[in-house]
């Protein structure tokens, strides 16, 4: 039973939509395969002005 083949997960392609992006990290030690998450920003952020005084 110890010659048994280790079990691979297959590589899977990276999912991209409209404000996500996943893609799949190296498995580790264990075997364990994590997925990273990346997030784009939903709104464009403008730097703070002072507003004019009266």
């Amino acid at each position: 039973m110890s010659d048994a083949p280790k079990k691979t997960r297959p590589k899977v392609p990276e999912g991209k939509s409209r404000y996500l992006t996943t893609r799949q990290k190296p498995a580790n030690e264990k075997g364990y395969v994590g997925y990273e998450t990346i997030w784009e920003p939903f709104q464009k952020e403008v730097p703070y002005s002072t507003p004019k005084k009266p």
